[in-house]
């Protein structure tokens, strides 16, 4: 076990060893067959989806991986402050007064814009530098990234500039977790005919990478020569999309409280703010000190549940900053009891796909907003 003893009783549980026994179950699954075996990014951004982006990435390199992927330069900068070595890809969008993080701490920056090629391209002549990148193309997202169809008109100048090396060529993909979706298979041919304009631009015999961890089950097809799990390396399935049983991985992060208080209300009294809550019967709530303040939905309040001596009770009332209040009437609870918010308990799971669908959202959601006061403490 590492990291600072828990003082709060609301805590994150995040265990590196399932972390890094995901990453080898992952890399064995697209490593068959070997021939055709495409590298993995390990995607970290935005927290490490929450889990801890140091910790999780030291994790990761121990684990074998070449290369990890973050949103930003100044997540970049952070891991290679707490001794990173691995490349490391910068996805995000960058402004001028970023650039000289991506050069002193030798980060691997996307060029989505023509904007964005010319400022790097001036920061790397001035430099006397060549910068390696990859190059975004934009398929059909409508986000980042140069239009598939406009790329004999904006590539020119962009290829043109001699500082600028790049190593590969990637897109996103807006609705991966269902391969017979129209606009899924319109990105990856859309993808292709990009590198084939490229190549007839200049470039060419670049790796090239598409594949998040919905597209990454979705198809072989569009696996290309390196994919970008995210959620799945967390253990946590893309929404409505089956993981195949030759690949073995277990959610990496449980979320956990304890009761505080237990007390009693009679037929007709309320609970919460706003009494959103009303007792039909003499009822026992227990107050759990977790709350919108450490990243719960306010929407669970109603429709949610926790784990309690093995027994799923319902979240009522409001979702206070700083608390919660559950129905335990039919539970035989106490002070101190264990409360599983995402996570197992006695044969039962709930998990951040359960936890998205009762408010009608993603696992990342869940799993991202984790408030910065929990404590993450890592185990092995």
């Amino acid at each position: 076990m590492i990291g600072f003893p828990v003082v709060r009783p609301t805590f994150a549980q995040i265990d590196l060893d399932v972390l890094k026994a995901n990453y080898r179950a992952l890399h064995a699954f697209v490593a068959d067959p070997p021939s055709s075996s495409p590298q993995l990014i390990a995607v970290v951004k935005a927290n490490a989806y929450g889990h801890g982006l140091v910790p999780v990435a030291q994790a990761l390199e121990t684990a074998g991986a070449t290369m990890v992927a973050c949103a930003d330069i100044e997540e970049g900068v952070q891991l290679r402050d707490e001794g990173l070595r691995l490349p490391i890809l910068i996805f995000g969008a960058l402004t001028v007064s970023d650039l000289n993080g991506i050069f002193e701490y030798d980060l691997i920056p996307t060029v989505s814009s023509p904007s964005a090629a010319r400022a790097l391209q001036d920061a790397a002549s001035s430099r006397g530098v060549f910068l390696h990148c990859h190059l975004k193309i934009d398929t059909g997202m409508n986000r980042f990234g140069f239009r598939y169809d406009n790329l004999r008109r904006t590539m020119p100048e962009v290829l043109s500039g001699s500082h600028l090396v790049f190593d590969a060529v990637y897109t996103h993909f807006a609705t991966a977790e269902d391969p017979i979706d129209a606009l899924f298979i319109q990105q990856c041919e859309r993808f292709r005919g990009a590198l084939d304009s490229l190549a007839l631009l200049g470039l060419g015999g670049v790796q090239h990478h598409a594949a998040n961890s919905a597209a990454l089950l979705a198809s072989r097809t569009c696996w290309h020569d390196a994919v970008r799990p995210g959620l799945l390396l967390y253990g946590v399935p893309p929404p409505e999309v089956v993981v195949p049983s030759t690949l073995d991985v277990r959610p990496v992060m449980s979320l956990r409280s304890r009761v505080v208080a237990v007390k009693g209300m009679r037929d007709g009294e309320t609970a919460g703010y706003g009494a959103r809550f009303t007792a039909r019967r003499p009822t026992r709530v227990a107050i759990v000190p977790a709350g919108y303040a450490d990243g719960l939905d306010v929407r669970l309040a109603g429709v949610g549940e926790v784990l309690i001596r093995g027994h799923r009770v319902p979240i009522v009332g409001s979702i206070c900053m700083d608390s919660i209040t559950i129905d335990a009437t039919d539970v035989e609870v106490e002070p101190g009891d264990e409360v599983v918010i995402i996570g197992p308990q006695d044969g039962d799971c709930i998990d951040a796909n359960e936890v998205a669908r009762w408010i009608g959202t993603v696992p990342h959601d869940i799993l991202c907003r984790m408030g910065s006061r929990i404590e993450r403490l890592y185990t092995r």
